[in-house]
């Protein structure tokens, strides 16, 4: 909800700052900026909830992201917009630390795997409503879609009522300070980083591609988008027993080849029925490698520094999701979209073969 909510307002967004120069790309940067806050936010908050809770955090930032997240709903200025969609990733960069954390807190073992799971399919079912809704509301105002935010405040009570601050084994600082992550948690973040690079050339790109295609319906483009978080949601469900059968390194490469699939269709389509099946595939192959990368970091992770590292991973996390139409703005200006497609293709093809070799490896290894 936090970034790609507004997705299917960006075509008529564009037209109404249509006299601001480079009005498209700003408008495209409204939709990712939170994510570069909620990046330079998460180390922090990280630390925060690490050295004084998790829930007084969470409060706080859940009232801050009902006020930044619905102005534009009221603003009249873009850049103003741009600022407070930053301060909504500011918000973003807390809720989301703790609450991966406060999952990590509540749950050990099996229970883990299977609410990783739970918790990014109900992330992506709320993408499904909200996006669909976002896209609805775009039909009569591109202002409209920020209204959603407000519903931070609707589950406001039903956090203080029934979350409950965790009892974590406080040791010496000194052994604290000396605690260290092992090497795999910064190849998992730099993966996640990439991950979202690539995926979120679809929420950025996808609206303007399909209204080149003929598309002209804003709940059409919001279904679309939709679509891939909708088999996300079903792939997340699923996380626990899939990882049942799999490694951690073969649920990245079957994870990788299935979005590879889904971005190569998505480049060769010509239909609108032809893109949905392709975000199926897409949705699919990265609802499954989300919670496989939170499971991953949240077992290696000793408790008294698990805040600090998930939120290293949220700030690698939403860094992808900024800098993805920044790298991805001048290819597109350069090159045709479905071309852009293909390229992103070709990198998921080639990093699902690398978690293959990782995958054969370590079966040598043992």
């Amino acid at each position: 909800m936090s970034v790609i909510t507004i997705s299917p307002a960006l075509p008529p967004m564009a037209a109404a700052f249509s006299e601001v120069p480079n009005s498209q790309f700003i408008v495209q940067m409204v939709l990712t900026i939170p994510a570069f806050f909620i990046a330079i936010t998460s180390p922090l908050a990280g630390r925060l909830v690490d050295r004084f809770g998790r829930l007084k955090l969470l409060y706080g930032a859940m009232v801050v992201y009902a006020l930044a997240g619905t102005s534009g709903f009221y603003l009249e200025n873009l850049y103003h917009i741009l600022i407070s969609r930053a301060i909504l990733g500011i918000a973003v960069g807390m809720s989301m630390t703790i609450v991966i954390t406060l999952i990590a807190d509540y749950f050990e073992g099996q229970e883990r795997q299977k609410f990783t799971g739970i918790q990014v399919a109900f992330m992506s079912l709320g993408g499904i409503v909200l996006v669909s809704l976002g896209g609805v509301l775009a039909d009569i105002s591109w202002r409209f879609p920020f209204a959603i935010y407000v519903l931070s405040l609707v589950f406001l009570p039903l956090a203080v009522i029934y979350l409950y601050e965790p009892q974590v084994t406080k040791r010496d600082k000194h052994q604290v300070a000396k605690l260290k992550s092992p090497p795999i948690v910064w190849l998992l973040i730099i993966n996640i980083m990439v991950m979202w690079i690539i995926f979120f050339i679809l929420p950025v790109h996808l609206p303007f591609y399909l209204k080149d295609m003929g598309v002209e319906k804003n709940a059409m483009i919001g279904f679309a988008v939709a679509m891939s978080t909708l088999l996300s949601a079903a792939s997340s469900f699923s996380y626990s027993r899939i990882k049942g059968r799999l490694s951690f390194h073969s649920v990245f490469f079957v994870g990788y080849l299935i979005m590879a699939i889904g971005m190569a269709m998505t480049a060769w389509a010509s239909t609108f029925l032809t893109v949905l099946a392709a975000m199926m595939f897409t949705g699919f192959g990265i609802g499954m490698m989300i919670p496989n990368t939170n499971l991953w970091i949240m077992q290696v992770t000793p408790a008294e520094i698990r805040g600090k590292e998930i939120g290293k991973l949220t700030f690698f996390w939403f860094m992808g999701q900024f800098l993805s139409p920044i790298i991805t703005w001048p290819l597109a200006k350069s090159y045709e979209l479905p071309n852009i497609f293909y390229a992103a293709a070709m990198v998921l093809l080639a990093l699902a073969f690398v978690f293959l070799a990782l995958h054969t490896r370590e079966a040598r290894s043992k």
